[in-house]
């Protein structure tokens, strides 16, 4: 018995090897079609003297000034987004949960609409309003389902009414300040066509740091997955770590929004792959949703971008085409199995 339980572990250990690398080989793959593709292509030299020699050719300028922030924003929106996801889904103990559906995602964007209409510019601003934002949608949505009753299916349903009226509030200003309509088209479906260096490194800083501490938290995410009474019996500070783990969530989300815009479902589709294809284990779940989402919203791009060349769609839509129906079959299968909640 104890042979097979050995066999078994290297077998797995084997799995998750390969998964990992066949996930960086997929990310690095998409990363090198980013840099060359597009409604201008550019060959891999011209990509490799670039690094070298600056933006000194029309290659050059094309990939320092276009391609290079454009994939290095889909690779930190989309790992930021799905290790949020898989954080809040923990947290919340609902598989349902992502920033995009709870409101997270779009508590982030009225912080920056209000920004735009006020003439705020700077990275470091924007990114810090999109957190605060971010923060503000998840404590209205833990305290609305907390008063009402926090099943599962409370919780998403307060979510759902905490976004549809942030979306409003984002709507009512656009209208109301025309300019900021001019300027927050893309941001509302989200896309990087606009993405600047500028916003681009405050974010990036913030996403980095909030990844690095999450990894040191693994152990206490998986305890907090438990249930809030598992939790407080081995001895966790329950509402110490869920403020923690919830802050980690928003600043995450909300740094990625303040560059990327409203990209949906990345934060539910990646975590859900993750549980399926490597452990619920969070030491491998979230390096996996960091991997994988960066990979994900990376190779959405680059369909969005070559899909209708030499026009582009914004990665938003195409990522709601994904993402709805997966949400619509989620539901579903839940239903089935688990309709009491």
């Amino acid at each position: 018995m104890k042979n097979w339980k050995q066999f078994w572990q290297v077998k797995q250990n084997k799995k998750l090897v390969v998964v990992f690398l066949a996930a960086i080989l997929f990310l690095v793959l998409t990363v090198v079609m980013n840099f060359c593709l597009g409604a201008a292509k550019i060959s891999f030299a011209d990509v490799i003297d670039a690094m070298e020699n600056g933006a000194s050719s029309v290659a050059g300028r094309i990939f320092w000034y276009a391609r290079f922030p454009r994939t290095i924003a889909c690779l930190l929106a989309g790992a930021a987004l799905a290790v949020s996801g898989a954080v809040i889904q923990n947290v919340l103990t609902n598989k349902l949960a992502s920033p995009s559906i709870i409101g997270v995602n779009a508590g982030a964007g009225l912080a920056v609409t209000i920004c735009l209409a006020a003439g705020a510019m700077s990275g470091w601003l924007i990114a810090g309003a999109s957190f605060a934002g971010a923060m503000m949608a998840v404590l209205l949505v833990a305290v609305v389902s907390r008063k009402i009753g926090a099943s599962r299916t409370t919780v998403i349903l307060s979510g759902v009414a905490v976004n549809s009226c942030l979306n409003a509030a984002s709507e009512a200003i656009t209208i109301l300040v025309p300019e900021v309509g001019i300027q927050a088209g893309d941001f509302r479906v989200g896309g990087f066509s606009s993405v600047v260096y500028t916003r681009l490194i405050p974010a990036g800083v913030l996403i980095i740091l909030g990844l690095i501490v999450l990894f040191t938290l693994c152990n206490e995410l998986d305890v907090m997955s438990l249930g809030e009474d598992t939790a407080q019996g081995l001895g966790l500070p329950v509402k110490k770590m869920r403020t923690i783990f919830l802050v980690l969530a928003a600043l995450l989300a909300g740094a990625s929004v303040s560059f990327a815009g409203l990209l949906g479902f990345v934060g539910l589709i990646v975590p859900h792959a993750g549980r399926k294809i490597v452990s619920s284990d969070s030491r491998m779940l979230l390096p996996f949703c960091a991997i994988g989402g960066a990979a994900f919203v990376t190779f959405c791009d680059l369909i969005a971008r070559t899909l209708f060349a030499p026009y582009e769609i914004p990665v938003g839509i195409l990522m709601s085409f994904i993402g709805g129906p997966f949400f619509l079959f989620l539901l579903a299968s839940r239903k089935g199995g688990h309709g009491h909640d």
